[in-house]
């Protein structure tokens, strides 16, 4: 048997201190990221928020099962989920593969040589049994590992970059999940808009159409005039031409819903859209701190910072030695004309890497990672920043969704009764034609605000449960553990 052994020099030691003080010397830190925000938010806040509903599931607080149908479709089968989970799968690949390079490394190795000798000149040592000519075979097979031993923390650092990264992949993955729900609902409320004012719009072509019967009768019988009937007409013309792009307009958004939930090739009567609009929910009771936790952006942006961070402590531990064990093990047979032998060995060695011509190198890609990690804890605090100022201006802006909702339906109640009496009036001869069209045009553009403010509502609310981190399990999220 043999035994080999690679000794360290007594070099090692003066070499890998002068390489722990340039280190020290030239040591990098990043300052800790201010995520301080508000104790509270600046909006008002309504106080039937008992009604409101989890954070994690909001579609439900809309009591609308076809928006609830639609949004667990698209979790389950929309292009964008599962393309969501397949990038999910790769970064756990990802991150196994990262980890395994500080595993043992070696692979198994095995050769076979086959020889055929002749003495073609010379003459041949006459040695009883023993012969220089004939056939030889030597076949072996050596197994040699190579492995780091982690003294300082190396691959600790390693690890913590790695799943903090995977933390970041999970939280893309629960990031556009979210995003997903509330895009459905969104299109879903827009296209409920449009139904309404398609139907709207198509009862003004009624109206006009029975208004132009009437001025027609009236200026055959010399009550009105040839010119209010031209009037009506253009009216008309132009209510048809409403009705023929709100049609196509509708048809777009049910297409644009089916590709969100996955069934983008069906037919567009696969998704009937009700004209009409519920109330505008409660949004639950929040504290900006709460974003932290719950916005899955936020809590990306503190895995990266915690990456960058594991990524600087590896770049700083690369001035200390290496240290590597590399046990082998082998077998080899030898068949010779004149004899047969069998030969096993084993190894173990053990080597050091000092970086003494690396260091220049080394100092650059330290300060460049501590750059990146400055960068990431400016990312994180921009995260922050960004999700309060969301959540704020969501909430404002649905506060005064709400109280624009009530005096626009208010004023609609109004201006419909002036509307029906003018017309009755007309119809009877009491008003004229001019009077009846500016009461119906008051009345239409009420309508359309009123419904429009409805539906702005409701996208506002969706908008507002998104900002504040909803429409994911907060359970799902990677702990601390994991990510660090």
């Amino acid at each position: 048997m043999k035994r080999a052994m690679r000794l360290v020099s007594p070099a090692v030691g003066p070499v890998a201190g002068m390489a722990c003080l340039m280190l020290l010397s030239a040591c990098a830190s990043t300052r800790d990221a201010d995520t301080r925000v508000p104790a509270v938010y600046e909006a008002p806040v309504s106080p039937e928020v008992a009604s409101a509903p989890s954070l994690e599931t909001w579609w439900t607080g809309f009591n609308d099962p076809q928006l609830t149908a639609l949004i667990e479709q698209a979790l389950a089968a929309s292009p964008d989920a599962r393309s969501a989970a397949a990038k999910l799968r790769e970064a756990r690949a990802t991150r196994s593969g990262a980890l395994t390079s500080f595993l043992p490394q070696g692979n198994p190795r095995g050769s076979v040589t086959q020889t055929d000798s002749k003495v073609i000149d010379g003459a041949e040592v006459a040695v009883p049994g023993f012969s220089t000519a004939g056939d030889s075979e030597t076949q072996s097979a050596n197994f040699d590992v190579s492995w780091e031993i982690d003294l300082f923390g190396r691959i600790f650092a390693a690890r913590r970059a790695a799943n903090a990264e995977m933390a970041a992949a999970r939280l893309d993955y629960e990031a556009a999940r979210a995003s997903l729900a509330a895009a459905v609902a969104d299109g879903y409320f827009a296209a409920r808009g449009l139904a309404i004012q398609l139907e709207d719009t198509r009862a003004t072509e009624r109206i006009q159409a029975e208004l132009y019967r009437i001025v027609n009768i009236r200026a055959e019988r010399g009550i009105a005039s040839t010119a209010d009937a031209d009037r009506v007409a253009g009216d008309l013309a132009q209510a048809r031409s409403q009705v023929t792009a709100l049609e196509a307009d509708l048809q777009a958004a049910q297409r644009n819903l089916l590709i969100l939930t996955g069934r983008g090739i069906e037919p567009i009567a696969s998704l009937p859209i009700d004209a009409s609009v519920g109330v505008v929910p409660q949004v639950p009771a929040a504290v900006p701190g709460e974003l932290l936790a719950r916005r899955p952006d936020v809590r990306r942006a503190e895995a990266m910072l915690v990456s960058a961070l594991g990524r600087l402590d590896y770049a700083k531990l690369a001035f200390f030695p290496t240290f590597k064990l590399a046990p082998g093990i082998g077998l080899q047979q030898n068949d010779q004309p004149s004899y047969s032998a069998t030969i096993q060995s084993w190894t173990i060695g053990a080597n050091v890497t000092v970086p003494v011509l690396d260091i220049p190198r080394l100092l650059t890609e330290m300060n460049a990672q501590d750059a990146r990690a400055e960068q990431a804890a400016i990312a994180y605090e921009k995260a922050v920043q960004t999700a309060y100022g969301e959540a704020e201006n969501s909430l404002v802006q649905l506060e005064a969704d709400r109280r624009r909702i009530a005096l626009l339906e208010n004023g609609e109640e109004r201006a419909l009764r002036a509307y029906e009496a003018s017309r009755k009036g007309y119809v009877a001869g009491f008003n004229d034609l001019q009077t009846t069209l500016d009461n119906e045009r008051a009345w239409r553009t009420l309508r359309t605000l009123s419904t429009a403010a409805q539906v702005q509502g409701l996208r506002r609310a969706v908008q507002s449960y998104k900002a504040l981190g909803g429409g994911w399990p907060l359970e799902a999220a990677p702990t601390n553990k994991e990510a660090r």
